[in-house]
């Protein structure tokens, strides 16, 4: 496992691909979309059930998953909002460049799509466009948007996260809706 120092933070360096929770238990692992958008339990999922997806962005879990507290090896856990906002504002300015792989689709360097604006990954984070798995349980956004949950719900139906995108160089905050499967990343507690 790679790890990366950003500030006083520390990362692991790729997306979580873990099938179980860190006593051990199966998380299921959720094909069927019905099954889906009726979940208030933790589950992930793999952008279009592709073993090379998965290879390449880690699984997408919901989060419920996260809530556990268990997503992450004993030691780390999903970043806080706050953890994010550290991050953001060590890095300063172009905070989504420095966060991104470099390279883009049109040229065969990256897995981006064109433009990828302001991609240095100066970071190390090698944020990927790994997309997400929607609450009707359908996927979008793989080459031109990255997400990742924090830890911290925004009410009874919502959390946070950080969002990456092909076209501009900054990082955004947003809230989705928990049933929705993001991109998990752990940072040392």
């Amino acid at each position: 496992m790679r790890l990366i120092q950003i500030g006083y933070q520390t990362f692991m360096a790729e997306n979580l691909r873990t099938t179980k929770y860190n006593d051990g238990t199966d998380i299921p692992h959720i094909m069927d979309n019905k099954v889906w958008s009726n979940l208030t339990s933790g589950a992930y999922s793999i952008y279009n059930f592709s073993p090379e997806n998965e290879q390449i962005y880690g699984k997408l879990y919901n989060w419920y998953a996260v809530n556990t507290g268990k997503l992450c090896p004993k030691g780390w856990h999903i970043p806080t909002d706050a953890e994010w906002t550290q991050l953001e504002n060590y890095l300063g300015s172009n905070v989504g460049g420095k966060l991104k792989a470099t390279g883009n689709t049109t040229d065969g360097t990256g897995l981006w799509e064109s433009p990828n604006s302001g991609a240095t990954n100066e970071s190390g984070f090698s944020g990927l466009p790994g997309g997400y798995r929607g609450g009707d349980g359908s996927y979008g956004g793989m080459g031109s948007l990255g997400y990742w949950w924090s830890s911290t719900e925004y009410g009874t139906s919502l959390a946070w996260g950080r969002y990456l995108y092909y076209s501009v160089s900054s990082v955004f905050r947003g809230n989705d809706g928990k049933e929705r499967g993001l991109s998990c990343r752990c940072a040392r507690d």
